[in-house]
């Protein structure tokens, strides 16, 4: 809605919920969508964005990625569809309906992957533009993030002092675009108070006691770090102290603006860019605690949560559009301007947290976003559990290119 660094360090380290800094890529293809692509008429643009479009065919690797893992990917988001996105009523954007590809998706075979995506999408790569020129061919920004695996205790122990804790009762959480009167239309959620809405807390005073009864811990953790990690990333595994697992799941934030503390790290000259790591910037807040809790309150963005039991031990957590994510083909995007359920052609490359990087040509799925996941080249890639996807998400800072399929509008049996 939600890395190392991930949608962390770019929400994290670059500001949903949420890394250091993202780079994203769309390609397309012909097939028009909503018809703006024929001959004369004016191109089609998402947010700042131009959309030209491109063959399908004329994607590096994209007859070799592995379609079906996509198209389940594709299939999952189909179950619970979302709502219309504020970019369909913009001037010159393309329709993102997905009604009729996710009805073509339910009768597809694993092995017509290929042929379901060329028949119902048309590929479009988006085309930045440079604020002070004309669009140009500037690359977008990915960063990743993961679901971290965290020890915890179901009470306060003095191993375990710092609360997670549940929505509160009279927190409003506010769509895109959509406003209270008298509140700051900049602000994403609000205070109920009786027939009026005030600014919620932020985080320094919702650690001072602002909620009051309103606050409910759900778990406790072993510190204010793992608790800012547990909330970058926007859900978490914690394993207690008999053993068990219990996932917990976003469920709101306060509303107020996200400030990446790893950023703070970096801007400050505590730790150089260079070499950041999840560990490495934990690591340094951990061994300056008087540092840390300055840094970590200037974030004035506070993530609640839930107990999440409906999702099985080896599924992803689930994402703003509510379904479970899949790690490598799950997407964060800005929520305001791309549908979730969208497919999105990734051209970038991977880190090996060993060192060197692996080309990244993939199809996902946009399924997530975050509150650091702004502009139309914008994405954070949903990379897994653990301490390994958690390293790989930490170093992601990639200017990937992004091309964005938009279903085909009129006969999706037409040729592309």
């Amino acid at each position: 809605m939600p890395p190392a660094i991930g949608p962390c360090l770019a929400v994290r380290l670059a500001v949903r919920p949420a890394p250091l800094v993202l780079a994203v890529l769309l390609t397309g293809s012909a097939g028009l969508a909503g018809d703006a692509s024929s001959a004369g008429a004016a191109p089609l643009r998402v947010g700042e964005a131009v959309l030209e479009p491109v063959p399908l065919s004329a994607l590096p690797g994209f007859a070799d990625d592995d379609l079906a893992a996509a198209l389940a990917t594709f299939r999952a988001t189909c179950a619970t569809p979302a709502g219309p996105v504020l970019a369909e009523a913009a001037p010159g954007a393309p329709r993102q309906d997905l009604a009729l590809p996710c009805a073509a998706a339910a009768e597809s075979s694993p092995e017509g992957a290929r042929g379901f995506f060329e028949r119902h999408f048309s590929a479009y790569r988006v085309l930045r533009p440079n604020r002070d020129a004309v669009p140009e061919r500037t690359a977008g920004f990915l960063t990743g993030y993961f679901e971290p695996e965290l020890a915890g205790s179901p009470v306060p122990t003095p191993d375990f002092t710092v609360p997670a804790l549940a929505r509160p009762d009279d927190l409003v959480s506010l769509e895109p675009g959509e406003t209270r009167p008298g509140l700051d239309p900049t602000l994403r959620a609000a205070r109920r108070d009786g027939d009026a809405f005030r600014p919620y807390p932020d985080r320094a005073a919702i650690e001072d006691g602002a909620l009051g009864s309103r606050a409910r811990p759900l778990l406790w953790l072993r510190d204010a770090v793992d608790l800012l990690v547990l909330q970058v990333q926007g859900s978490g595994r914690v394993r207690l102290p008999d053993g068990r697992s219990v996932r917990l799941a976003y469920d709101g934030r306060n509303g107020q603006p996200y400030t990446s503390v790893a950023r703070l790290i970096v801007t400050g000259g505590y730790l150089p860019l260079e070499g950041l790591t999840l560990d490495r910037w934990t690591g340094w807040l951990r061994a300056h605690p008087d540092r840390a809790r300055d840094l970590i309150r200037r974030n004035a963005s506070y993530i609640f949560f839930r107990v999440d039991d409906g999702i099985p031990e080896r599924a992803g957590p689930r994402g703003g559009a509510g379904v479970p994510l899949t790690a490598g083909r799950s997407l964060a995007v800005d929520a305001t301007l791309w549908r979730y359920g969208l497919p999105f052609w990734l051209e970038g490359s991977l880190p090996d947290p060993e060192g060197g990087s692996t080309p990244l040509r993939r199809l996902v799925v946009a399924q997530d976003t975050g509150s650091a996941i702004l502009g139309p080249a914008r994405g954070d890639l949903y990379l897994g559990t653990g301490a390994r996807a958690g390293a790989v998400a930490g170093l992601l800072r990639d200017p990937a290119r992004f091309v964005v399929l938009l279903p085909k509008q009129g006969d999706p049996g037409a040729a592309p």
